[in-house]
């Protein structure tokens, strides 16, 4: 088990930048994890932003933040994060960490039940 803490969020206007942070911690090695960011808008399902595999090769992007938001992990720290360039209004949501310890197909990656732990989400607004 590792327990996933977010922040980085807030108010931004659009195109602007926002970097996400997700610290983890507990008695489970972060490095067998395979990380991920979903976010969750108001009457919207929780749907995945990127995703990260435990040493980084693999790596994902929604259709929607393709080109703007990097994803990124630091084994060493325990952290992963999520750049998010050239925001928009759309990109207002809660954004939650996530993990998975082993590896995902690319297949299942977006499903929120494929994951073990969440974090409590950090808001970003985005303001045009």
């Amino acid at each position: 088990q590792v327990q996933l803490v977010e922040s980085g969020g807030g108010p931004v206007q659009a195109g602007g930048s926002l970097r996400l942070s997700c610290a983890a911690s507990g008695r489970a090695s972060f490095s067998d994890y395979a990380m991920a960011w979903f976010r969750q808008a108001p009457g919207n399902e929780r749907e995945l932003v990127s995703y990260i595999s435990w040493t980084g090769t693999n790596i994902y992007y929604s259709d929607a933040v393709k080109g703007r938001f990097t994803i990124s992990r630091d084994n060493a720290k325990n952290m992963v994060y999520l750049q998010m360039n050239s925001l928009k209004p759309e990109d207002t949501a809660v954004y939650y960490c996530a993990a998975k310890r082993g590896l995902l197909v690319a297949d299942v990656v977006g499903e929120t039940s494929k994951y073990d732990n969440w974090g409590q989400g950090t808001r970003v607004t985005v303001s045009s």
